[in-house]
């Protein structure tokens, strides 16, 4: 569905239900950004003191991968929740930020390296 799913409709998806429930008034700025950490968090959780063989692992069993993609939609739902409650558009603001990156870390200069663009 990702491919046939447009970012507005997800966008709309979510302000429906939010609004459906009288929720705005919980969702400012500060609220949703807490709720993006929590949910990320959630998240983290499930890899937290796990190498790389036992993360890898937990995506492929059926039932802790059903839960980090259900903690993943929750991340999405608060990015998605705070983008349309402050008319942000994310494709630009994301293709602005891989445009910026592509300045900071030229391919030839970053490729198999994870150094911040400072130690490039």
């Amino acid at each position: 569905m990702d491919q046939t799913t447009n970012i507005q409709t997800l966008k709309n998806l979510v302000r429906d239900f939010c609004e459906a429930r009288d929720w705005d008034r919980f969702h400012g700025p500060k609220d949703l950004a807490i709720g993006m950490v929590t949910e990320a968090s959630e998240l983290l959780e499930h890899f937290r003191f796990r190498d790389e063989a036992e993360s890898h692992d937990r995506l492929s069993a059926t039932d802790t991968r059903a839960q980090i993609e259900a903690e993943l939609a929750d991340v999405l739902f608060f990015v998605l929740r705070f983008a349309q409650r402050f008319q942000i558009d994310v494709t630009t603001a994301l293709r602005d930020k891989v445009q910026r990156n592509e300045e900071r870390y030229p391919a030839e200069k970053a490729r198999g390296r994870n150094a911040k663009y400072t130690e490039l």
